[in-house]
């Protein structure tokens, strides 16, 4: 398991492209028959792909989280974005369909994961913060997670927002999660930018188109910084910096929380004028 630690606004300023990418972007997600995983010191998220093919996949413990099983003390969000995929879990077997989100809390043990076809397997996006409360295992479809349309044609920025994991929708103790669908046509997500000091926050984008890459947008509001992303890589946000992109053609990303607290709508939108 990868570790990656805290940058302050005052490094990321001095940072060079390779040293962006080295501290902020996870660019290797999914592999055939592997978990993937990478701790991070932003409010200890552990954030990574999970792409069993031809065999299940166990979800195990790691030395630096010195627990017995890998939900001892921690939550776990996992979204499809690939064939259709099985979870078994505390009992519970769910078949995971793509855009479906599984939510395991805290407690949960022998948590494995395999593919339905092995021609089109599963990819498993999963995000884990530390918890404090168990709360009930379950799993949501897009279409239980209440879409919303937002944006419009005239601002490229027309689309389709499902909160799965939030105050609303599935409970947990601290973990948000969620995933957007741009409409043809529209290219930026998050416009205007925002920052939300009290929480961190990843993205995960997928179903970029062949040849096609998004343009991710981060750091200080007065001292942006930029990078390319590829279809199914991961770009973790601190809680002072803006987390915005817009692509060479629409496509769709999975955005995750965490901190200390679970409201939805708090944010501090920055204005496009005062953007440097």
């Amino acid at each position: 398991m990868k570790i990656i630690y805290e940058s302050s606004p005052r490094e990321v300023a001095a940072m060079k492209t390779a040293d962006l990418r080295e501290n902020f972007l996870v660019e290797n997600l999914f592999e055939e028959n592997q978990i993937k995983l990478t701790y991070t010191h932003y409010d200890r998220m552990i954030l990574g792909g999970v792409m069993p093919v031809n065999q299940e996949l166990l979800l195990g413990t790691y030395p630096a989280l010195k627990s017995n099983f890998f939900l001892e003390r921690r939550e776990i969000g996992i979204i499809n974005v690939g064939g259709v995929g099985t979870i078994k879990a505390g009992g519970k077997e769910f078949k995971v369909e793509k855009l479906s989100c599984v939510y395991l809390g805290k407690g949960t043990q022998k948590v494995s994961f395999a593919s339905e076809d092995s021609g089109k397997p599963a990819k498993f996006f999963v995000l884990s913060t530390p918890a404090h409360h168990t709360y009930e295992n379950m799993m949501f479809t897009k279409e239980q997670a209440s879409p919303v349309n937002l944006g419009a044609a005239e601002t490229s920025n027309n689309r389709t927002i499902y909160k799965y994991i939030h105050n609303d929708g599935i409970m947990s103790c601290q973990l948000v999660m969620g995933l957007t669908v741009l409409s043809t046509g529209s290219i930026w997500n998050t416009m205007p930018p925002h920052v939300h000091d009290r929480r961190s926050e990843v993205y995960c984008y997928f179903d970029v188109p062949e040849n096609q890459g998004i343009m991710h947008f981060m750091g200080d509001p007065s001292e942006t910084r930029h990078m390319w992303i590829q279809n199914h890589q991961a770009i973790i946000s601190p809680p002072w910096s803006i987390h915005s992109g817009a692509g060479s053609a629409n496509y769709s990303f999975i955005w995750g929380m965490g901190g200390e607290n679970k409201d939805f709508t708090d944010m501090d939108f920055v204005n496009l004028n005062e953007l440097r």
